[in-house]
C-alpha cells in the first residue's frame, strides 16, 4: 500500500521487546502489556477468542454480495470453509456488530449462534481433520472511518474528485476485513483460494481477485460477476471495487513466462480517464518483465493483474487486482511489486510490514534504474534525507496495533527501503543478492515470512553474517554521521574513520562497510571499501598515488548517514591500525600480466578478494606466502587487491594488470 489515507486506532496497544545475541542468532521477544492481542491477528478480539479462533483452519472464502457504486450497504452470503485443528464443539469468526445477521448455516443446517461485539460464535460438531463450513446471511452497512471507532474503511463510497466517477470499494488491511464480511483475521491462516460474486446495477462493473469467470445478466437492471482466484491467499487481500467502469486490457512479455500474462483495468467511464492514463498503463507491462526477470516468475501468472480505479491518493496491491486512485511509474510499480513483497509471501507479523512495504519501496528503485537509469541516485538521496530528517525510530514495529506506526512513511517505507539498499551493498555481489530474492520467492510462496526468517534465509544464501546489521539497522534505531581523517605518505595514505550516532544510548555503533572515494593525480579515481569494527578505525592503503583532491565518504550513497568532517590530518601515520598490518606483504610484479606472486606474507593461509574499481567483488582465493597465481579471466585495468590475514588484520592495495 502506497500513499493512502492512515487509518488512526483509537485504542492503542503497546508491545515491548529486547533483543541479544547468541552466537549468530538474533532472539526477538515480544511481550503485551494488556488483555489483547498478539500483534499477527485481529485487533478487536480478546487472546482467548483468538486462541478459539486459532482451533480451526481457513481454506476457502466465498461470497456472493449484492453491491451498487453509490452505497456501502451491503447484502448477501459469506461463507468460510474450514478444517478443524482439534475436536470441536464451536468455531468463533469475527463480523462488524453493526451488520445484520439473518441465518447462519453450518454445513447447509441453520444453526443458532452467539455474538459478543464483533465476535460470532457458532455450534460446530468437528473432529481434528474434519472440513466444515459456515454460511452467514447478512446485511447492513459497514462503518465508516468517521463512525467506526476503531478508525476503520472497510468498505468505502465516494466520488472521485478530479473525475467525478461514483466508486463503492472495499480496503482491509490492516484490520478491517470484518467490516464488511465473515472471516478469521489472522495473517499465517492464508485461504487456499477465494470466490467473489457481485450482482451490481447492468450500468456498473464489479472487479476483484483472480479470473472472471462469469459476466450473467439477471434481468431487472441487475448483472452478476463471478471472480474465481485459486492461489493461497490472506484475509486482507480479498476486494470489491463497483463503478462504471470500461475495461481495458493489455498484456505483458517476459521472457521465460508460457504464456504473455494479462492485465486487466477497470477504468472510470469517462471519456477523459483512459486517454489521460493508457501511456503508464501500458507501462505496467514493462514492469511485470522487470520484476519477473529480478524476483522470479509472477506469482498469479495463469490468472491476471490488474488494476480497479477507486478515489485514493495511492494504492492497494489487493491479489492480481490492486486498487489504484490514478497511475504513475512508482506507484503502479510500488504495487505491482507487492505481488511478490505482500502477496506471494506475506509478512507474518504487522511487526514485520518491511517485508511488505520495504520491498515494494524498494521496487521504485529498481524499476528506476533499470528503466530510467539517472533517476535512481536522486530517488535514494530522497529517501535518505527522508529517513534523516529525525534522529530515531526502527523499521521493525513496536506498537504493532498502531496503524500510523504501522504505515509510517519514514520508517517502514523508506528506512525499510534504504536498509534493502544498503544489504544489498554488504552483500556486494548483485547475482548473488537478487538469486537469493528469487529463492526466498520460491521458499516462502503462498505463505508468510518474518524479518528474521529472511535475516536467516539470507545469511544461508550467501554464507554473509547479517546478524550486526539487522541489529543495528532493522531493530535498532538512528544512523551513524562520519567523519575522515587521512595523510598522504608518499604513494600510500593512512586514514582514520570515526562516527558518532544519532541514538547513542539505543544503537551507540553501525559496523557496516562504507566506500571511500579517492581523486589521485594523473589517474581514475577509486572507491575502497573499508570495514568497520568501532566508531573510530583506522587503516592504511599502499600505492594508493598522489591525492589530488579531498576523499569523498559513501560516495554512492549506499547508507543512511551525515558526513561530519574530512580533514587532512599530519599526524597519522601508516601501520598503528589493529586493523591493518605492519607486514610488508606485496604483489610482485606490479603492474602484471595475468601472472604474479604474492611476496613478504605471513605464515600460514590467507584471503585474497580482488575488486574492481567500483568496490564489487569479482574473484576471492585462498593464498599462502610465495604462491604463484594466474588471473586469466581479468582484463586490462586497475583492481583493489584485498588480504585478510589470519589474525584478521586486513591490507588493501591497487593493482593493475597488464596484458
Amino acid at each position: 500500500m502506497q500513499n493512502s489515507s492512515m487509518k488512526i486506532l483509537i485504542s492503542i496497544l503497546f508491545f515491548s521487546f529486547f533483543w541479544q545475541v547468541q552466537a549468530q542468532e538474533t532472539a526477538i521477544h515480544c511481550s503485551k502489556k494488556d488483555h489483547r492481542i498478539p500483534h499477527a491477528k485481529s485487533a478487536t478480539l480478546t487472546v482467548s477468542q483468538i486462541a478459539e479462533t486459532e482451533k480451526y483452519d481457513v481454506h476457502f472464502y466465498q461470497l456472493d454480495l449484492s453491491m451498487d457504486n453509490i452505497s456501502t450497504h451491503v447484502m448477501g452470503t459469506g461463507s468460510i470453509h474450514a478444517t478443524a485443528k482439534q475436536t470441536l464443539d464451536s468455531a468463533l469468526f469475527e463480523l462488524f456488530s453493526s451488520l445484520t445477521i439473518t441465518q447462519i448455516r453450518v454445513n447447509n443446517i441453520p444453526v443458532g449462534f452467539s455474538r459478543a461485539l464483533s465476535a460470532v460464535k457458532v455450534p460446530v460438531n468437528a473432529q481434528s481433520n474434519q472440513s466444515f463450513i459456515i454460511d452467514v446471511d447478512y446485511n447492513g452497512t459497514p462503518p465508516t472511518a468517521q463512525s467506526n471507532p476503531l478508525g476503520g474503511s472497510g468498505m468505502t463510497a465516494a466520488a472521485s474528485p478530479s473525475w467525478g466517477n461514483k466508486v463503492v470499494w472495499s480496503l482491509s488491511e490492516p484490520f478491517s476485513a470484518f467490516e464488511w464480511f465473515p472471516c478469521k483475521q489472522s495473517l499465517t491462516d492464508k485461504a487456499d483460494s477465494c470466490a467473489v460474486s457481485i450482482t451490481v446495477p447492468d450500468s456498473c462493473k464489479a472487479g476483484s481477485n483472480g479470473l472472471l469467470e462469469h459476466v450473467t445478466p439477471l434481468g431487472n437492471g441487475l448483472t452478476r460477476y463471478d471472480w474465481k482466484h485459486r492461489h493461497p491467499i490472506d484475509y486482507y487481500l480479498i476486494s470489491v471495487s463497483v463503478a462504471k467502469y470500461i475495461e481495458y486490457n493489455v498484456y505483458a512479455h517476459p521472457i521465460g513466462a508460457p504464456n504473455p500474462i494479462l492485465i486487466q483495468n477497470y477504468i472510470y467511464d469517462n471519456p477523459g480517464t483512459l486517454p489521460n492514463f493508457q501511456a503508464d498503463i501500458d507501462e505496467t507491462a514493462d514492469f511485470i518483465e522487470l520484476y519477473y526477470d529480478l524476483y522470479g516468475p509472477y506469482p498469479f501468472e495463469d490468472e491476471k493483474y490488474g488494476h480497479c480505479m477507486a478515489p485514493i491518493s495511492g494504492g492497494m496491491e489487493h491479489q492480481t487486482m490492486t486498487t489504484q486512485g490514478f497511475f504513475e511509474k512508482s506507484l503502479t510499480s510500488h504495487e505491482l511489486a507487492h505481488q511478490w513483497w505482500g502477496d506471494n509471501v506475506t509478512c507474518a507479523s504487522w511487526c514485520d510490514i518491511w517485508l511488505n512495504e520495504g520491498f515494494a519501496s524498494y521496487s521504485e528503485y529498481l524499476m528506476l534504474e533499470h528503466l530510467y537509469p539517472g533517476q535512481e541516485g536522486p530517488k535514494m538521496q530522497q529517501v535518505h534525507n527522508s529517513v534523516l530528517s529525525q534522529v530515531g525510530g526502527s523499521v521493525w514495529v513496536l506498537d504493532s496495533l498502531n496503524e500510523a506506526r504501522i504505515f509510517d512513511g519514514r520508517l517502514t517505507y523508506d528506512k525499510g527501503s534504504g536498509i534493502i539498499h544498503s544489504m544489498r551493498y554488504l552483500i556486494n555481489n548483485d547475482n548473488l543478492f537478487f538469486d537469493a530474492l528469487r529463492a526466498f520467492q520460491v521458499a516462502y510462496m503462498d505463505s508468510t515470512a518474518t524479518g528474521i526468517e529472511f535475516k536467516l534465509f539470507m545469511e544461508n544464501f550467501t554464507s554473509v553474517d547479517l546478524t550486526p546489521f539487522f541489529n543495528q539497522w532493522y531493530f535498532g534505531e538512528g544512523y551513524p554521521t562520519y567523519s575522515l581523517k587521512w595523510n598522504q605518505v608518499g604513494n600510500d595514505v593512512a586514514l582514520e574513520i570515526s562516527h558518532m550516532t544519532s541514538m547513542q544510548l539505543i544503537t551507540p555503533t553501525f559496523t557496516n562497510p562504507i566506500d571511500i572515494r579517492f581523486t589521485r593525480q594523473g589517474q581514475a579515481d577509486t572507491i575502497i571499501r573499508f570495514n568497520l569494527h568501532s566508531n573510530q578505525d583506522q587503516f592504511s592503503v599502499y600505492q594508493l598515488g598522489t591525492l589530488s583532491g579531498t576523499p569523498t565518504i559513501d560516495p554512492n550513497n549506499w547508507i543512511m548517514n551525515k558526513v561530519g568532517t574530512v580533514s587532512q590530518d599530519p599526524s597519522l601515520v601508516l601501520g598503528i591500525s589493529s586493523i591493518e598490518p605492519t607486514s610488508n606483504i606485496c604483489v610482485f610484479p606490479n603492474p602484471s600480466n595475468e601472472n604474479f606472486e604474492v611476496t613478504n606474507g605471513p605464515e600460514g593461509t590467507y584471503s585474497l578478494s580482488v575488486m574492481d574499481m567500483s568496490g564489487k567483488v569479482i574473484f576471492m582465493q585462498n593464498v599462502t606466502n610465495n604462491e604463484g597465481i594466474r588471473l586469466n579471466d581479468l582484463s586490462n585495468g586497475t583492481y583493489i587487491f584485498s588480504f585478510l590475514m589470519p589474525n584478521g588484520q586486513r591490507k588493501t592495495m591497487l593493482h593493475q594488470i597488464k596484458k
